[in-house]
């Protein structure tokens, strides 16, 4: 199957850049205005370049690059003056022409995709191509929420790929984030080349449970941010596995967070798997997403649970009081995600009790909402949970300052070998001590 990037000459003399699986057909639709969009309000349209490419990726990769090009840079090219196409800077480098038609001229496709996409693999660096992600839509129900269900790309990322023309469903490109699906629709993602990388590789010391070049699973402190963000630009998880990984880590979920696949909080300790390589991320994001990865965390909770084990289920969404907070929402809800955690008492303490905690599903905060749900806050939570008196006082002593959480164990199948895989982290020091001087 070929794929075409293409250019439209339309009124005022601007141009309109595109790519599609079938340009016979996507022309029609811009003649007859029915493809939507600028060119349908800068018709009458036409074609004037045109390229063919052996993949989608490489084709929406293409149309990305000339639609940063300057408008001299794209006459050169539908003029089939190469040279002049290399002369000029990228970007919007060049002074700017007078429009005008200059007819369907190819060029030669080699020196274009060198041009577009970067190098041969085997003279160099590697080209700057996306990467795909294809499968079967979940549903019914909205577009956005079942991709990132189906992808395990988060919903605002989904957001940005529809708005720019990346996604198709059922072999035509999606439109509106809103749109209601049957279930069962194939679908293909398109996710752009990682931009060079803003976050500064550091020295930080890791602890390196299980490695391969395919992945990562490292133990990760208290204290540590998992991935730059507002108020943590460095000193992160991110900026470690940077140093320690050459920078050897999957694009798919952008600049900031490379290789993340799923994160624990800052002052939560434990186990973490981070893809080094797109096939990891994609298998990894397919296991969270169908829930079929293990996690159990060990917990310190306040009081003694009643009954000692059980399930809690309930809807996890943001506080309609405090948006910096999660919360339980009543079933009918239409926000938030559903969420279950089963739990069971391992052993129980002075005013509180050592309790293990399996994940069913992945929820933001979803122990500390749970546990909470059920009046049984996580020592040390200052969000979600009040310690008692003597709590209090031993928290001041020992000088605990987080909530009493580690991801304990970790499961699944390598996403690359088929191999099952499990990991198991020892409970940390600051832990350990609240426990032993609890114990009855």
């Amino acid at each position: 199957m070929s794929f075409w990037t293409y250019i439209l000459h339309c009124q005022g003399g601007v141009f309109y850049t595109g790519h599609t699986d079938d340009l016979e057909r996507r022309m029609a639709q811009h003649v007859q205005g029915t493809f939507g969009g600028f060119a349908s309000r800068y018709a009458p349209c036409e074609l004037v370049w045109s390229d063919e490419f052996p993949s989608r990726i490489e084709a929406l990769a293409a149309e990305r690059q000339i639609k940063g090009w300057s408008r001299a840079k794209k006459l050169a090219l539908i003029r089939g003056d190469w040279g002049a196409v290399s002369a000029l800077a990228k970007g919007k480098s060049g002074p700017s022409t007078s429009s005008g038609r200059t007819g369907n001229v190819r060029v030669d496709p080699n020196s274009l995709r060198a041009e577009l996409l970067g190098p041969d693999p085997g003279k160099g660096q590697p080209p700057s191509i996306s990467s795909e992600i294809n499968g079967a839509l979940p549903g019914p129900g909205r577009l956005d929420k079942a991709l990132s269900q189906a992808s395990g790309l988060s919903r605002e990322r989904v957001k940005t790929l529809i708005g720019g023309g990346a996604v198709t469903i059922a072999g035509k490109i999606a439109k509106t984030v809103s749109a209601k699906i049957a279930g069962g629709e194939a679908f293909a993602m398109v996710l752009p080349p990682p931009a060079p990388l803003d976050t500064v590789a550091q020295d930080i010391p890791l602890t390196v449970v299980f490695e391969d070049e395919h992945l990562i699973v490292v133990d990760k402190p208290a204290g540590l941010v998992v991935h730059p963000a507002a108020g943590n630009l460095d000193g992160t998880l991110v900026n470690a596995l940077l140093h320690h990984c050459a920078g050897r880590l999957s694009g798919i979920n952008g600049t900031l967070r490379p290789g993340i696949v799923h994160r624990i909080d800052k002052d939560t300790s434990g186990l973490l798997v981070v893809a080094k390589s797109d096939a990891a991320h994609e298998g990894l994001a397919r296991q969270f997403a169908d829930h079929s990865i293990l996690r159990s965390y060990l917990a310190v909770c306040t009081g003694h649970p009643r009954p000692a084990q059980g399930t809690i289920t309930g809807r996890i969404g943001r506080s309609d009081t405090n948006r910096k907070k999660m919360a339980l929402l009543p079933d009918a809800s239409p926000r938030g995600k559903h969420a279950v955690t089963h739990y069971r008492t391992l052993r129980q303490l002075d005013n509180a009790a050592l309790v293990e905690c399996r994940l069913e599903t992945g929820r933001t905060h979803q122990v500390r909402v749970h546990l909470a749900s059920t009046g049984h806050p996580l020592v040390g939570d200052p969000v979600y949970g009040r310690d008692s008196a003597p709590l209090r006082a031993l928290l001041n002593e020992l000088g605990f300052r987080r909530q009493a959480l580690h991801a304990a164990s970790l499961g699944f199948d390598h996403p690359v070998t088929g191999e099952r895989l499990a990991f198991a982290a020892d409970l940390p020091a600051d832990m350990a001590e609240l426990i032993d001087r609890t114990a009855h």
